[in-house]
């Protein structure tokens, strides 16, 4: 998976709007709520918090 640094910038986790780095085929939030956020096979994140998982604890 490879997303561009300038969408990076501007994408913000749609929970807690906390930053999204990427990790292993997935977007992590690195905010309060630490949802992870998947990407579709074409390189597409999926923002929906309803998609999202729940951080392990």
């Amino acid at each position: 998976m490879k997303i561009d640094a300038w969408l990076l910038d501007i994408l913000a986790c749609p929970d807690c709007r906390g930053r999204l780095n990427p990790e292993d085929g997935q977007l992590r939030c690195t905010g309060e709520c630490g949802r992870l956020y998947p990407v579709t096979a074409e390189g597409v994140p999926v923002l929906l918090v309803d998609e999202a998982r729940a951080p392990q604890a």
